[in-house]
C-alpha cells in the first residue's frame, strides 16, 4: 500500500503560509486538521477555493513544526506535535487506565483473574493474526484455556505470544535492556522462524524490508544491522529515564517504543509483535494497570491497513511521529469503549448466575461452571481448562470440579489413560429445578 508523497516546502511561500495562519476565518479549518492530525492526501481537499493547495499545507506544517519536540535515535531524529485532541485523549486514560481514581470497581475483584486471561488470549490471538497466523478465534481460544499443544506455526505463534505478554505482566517493574528485548523475542519466537538460529538475536545482514504482500512495494526500509545496537541502546535509555526538564507523557512514551522498535526491525522476523509486547511492558510499568485488560491488537487487526498507513504517514513526512501517536490514542479510546461494553455484557450475563446463587457451599468459579453447562449440554471441562481460565493451581480446578461431581451436578469421563473431562449429570436439570423450588 503506497502512500503519496507530500510535496516539498517552498521558503518563497513562506510569508503567504504564515499571514494565511493569522486569517481568523481560517481557524476552524485549521483546528479540525490539527485535532485529527490528517496527511497531505487528505489536507489537500480541505483547501479553500482559490487557494493554492501546497501553500495552505505549508501552512498547516508550520503550525505543527512551530511546537514539535524533537528526539534521536541513533542517527535518526524523530519529532511530534502534542495537540489539544491528544491532550484530551490522555487525560482521559490518566483518568480511566490508572491510579486509583475510582478505576478499581470497573472490574469486580473476584472477576479480574478471568477477564485478563481472557483478555490476554484475545491479544495473542489478535497480535499473531496480524503478522500471518492463520486460525480461528473459536480454535485459538479452546487451545489456549485447554492447554494444548500447538499443531502447527500459526498455532505456535499464538502460544508465544499468549505466554510472553503474561510473562511481560508478572516483569512489569525491570528497567528495558538489551537482554530483556532479546529475551522477549526469544519467547514470541520460539519454533515460528526458518531458522532457529536467529531466536533472540539481532539480525546480522540488510536482507529485510518491509513489503506490501499484495503490491509487492517496499514500505520501509529499516537502518542497517550496523546501526542496531546504538539505536536499541538509546531506545533503552529514552525508555528507563524520565528527564523532567524534556517531560514526555508515559503513554506517549510506550507510543513511541513501540513504534521505534518497529522502525529498526532489530530482528529477521517477529519485529511487530515484539513492538506491540513493549508498548503492553510500559504502559504496565507506567500503573496503567487497565492496559493489561485491553486488546489493543484485536482493533488494530480489523483495519491493519490504517495501522500501515500511519507507520508510512510518520516516515514520508520527515519522521513526524505524530500521524501514528494519533493513530494509536484512537486505537486506544475504542478498546476501552469495547472493554466498557465487553463488562456489561458480562455483567448482564451474570444476572443469569442468579438462578445458582442461593446452591450453598460453591464458589465463583463453580458457578461459572454450572452456568457453562446449563446453557450448552455438550460443554466438557478439565482441570487444566478450568485453572487456566481463571489462573489458579490444577489441584485447585479439580477440587472445585470434583465437588460438583459430589453435589450430583457433574459426572466424569475418561478421555485417555490418564486424563479426565467433566461433563453435566444425568440428574442436573432435575437437581436444578429442585434448587428453582426452594427458592
Amino acid at each position: 500500500m503506497k502512500v503519496e508523497p507530500i510535496p516539498a516546502l517552498n521558503p518563497q511561500k513562506q510569508v503567504e503560509a504564515i499571514q494565511m495562519l493569522t486569517n481568523q476565518q481560517m481557524q476552524p479549518l485549521f483546528q479540525k486538521i490539527s485535532s485529527e492530525y490528517l496527511y497531505w492526501d487528505k489536507v489537500k481537499h480541505m483547501a479553500p477555493k482559490g487557494i493554492d493547495k501546497q501553500v495552505f499545507w505549508q501552512a498547516v506544517k508550520i503550525q505543527r513544526l512551530l511546537n514539535a519536540q524533537d528526539i534521536r535515535f541513533g542517527n535518526y531524529t524523530f519529532h511530534f506535535t502534542v495537540t489539544k485532541n491528544m491532550l484530551a485523549l490522555l487525560h482521559n486514560f490518566d483518568m480511566n487506565l490508572g491510579g486509583s481514581l475510582g478505576t478499581k470497581s470497573i472490574i469486580p475483584a473476584t472477576d479480574k483473574n478471568y477477564y485478563l486471561i481472557s483478555s490476554i488470549m484475545e491479544e495473542a490471538i489478535a497480535s499473531s493474526q496480524m503478522e500471518g497466523a492463520s486460525t480461528t478465534r473459536r480454535i485459538a481460544k479452546d487451545m489456549l484455556r485447554k492447554r494444548l499443544k500447538p499443531i502447527n506455526k500459526s498455532q505456535q505463534m499464538i502460544v508465544n505470544n499468549y505466554e510472553t505478554i503474561s510473562k511481560i505482566s508478572k516483569n512489569k517493574l525491570t528497567d528495558f535492556t538489551i537482554e530483556g528485548l532479546l529475551d522477549i523475542h526469544r519467547s514470541i519466537a520460539n519454533k515460528t522462524l526458518d531458522n532457529a538460529e536467529d531466536e533472540g538475536i539481532f539480525r546480522k545482514n540488510d536482507d529485510i524490508f518491509v513489503v506490501d504482500g499484495i503490491t509487492g512495494y517496499v514500505a520501509h526500509t529499516p537502518p542497517s544491522f550496523t546501526e542496531i545496537d546504538a539505536m536499541i541502546r538509546d531506545l533503552c535509555e529514552f525508555a528507563n529515564n524520565d528527564n523532567s526538564e524534556n517531560f514526555i507523557h508515559p503513554i506517549l512514551k510506550g507510543i513511541i517504543i513501540h513504534f521505534v522498535l518497529a522502525y529498526i526491525h532489530p530482528f529477521v522476523d517477529g519485529n511487530g509483535r515484539t513492538a506491540r509486547s513493549l508498548f503492553y511492558w510500559y504502559m504496565i510499568k507506567k500503573g496503567y494497570w487497565l492496559t493489561e485488560y485491553l486488546s489493543i491488537s484485536r482493533i488494530i487487526y480489523t483495519n491493519k491497513k490504517a495501522y500501515e498507513r500511519a507507520y508510512q504517514y510518520t516516515e514520508n513526512d520527515g519522521n513526524d511521529l505524530s500521524y501514528f501517536i494519533q493513530y494509536h490514542l484512537d486505537v486506544m479510546k475504542k478498546a476501552f469503549e469495547d472493554l466498557k461494553k465487553f463488562l456489561q455484557r458480562k455483567i448482564d450475563e451474570q444476572q443469569n448466575v442468579l438462578r445458582f446463587v442461593g446452591i450453598t457451599n460453591i464458589n465463583e468459579r463453580q458457578r461459572y461452571v454450572l452456568k457453562t453447562i446449563s446453557e450448552n449440554k455438550r460443554t466438557l471441562f478439565t482441570p487444566k481448562e478450568l485453572a487456566t481460565q481463571f489462573d489458579i493451581s490444577a489441584r485447585s480446578a479439580r477440587t472445585d470440579l470434583q465437588e460438583l461431581v459430589e453435589m450430583g451436578y457433574l459426572s466424569t469421563t475418561n478421555l485417555n489413560k490418564r486424563a479426565i473431562g467433566y461433563i453435566k449429570s444425568d440428574q442436573f436439570e432435575e437437581l436444578l429445578q429442585d434448587h428453582s423450588k426452594k427458592e
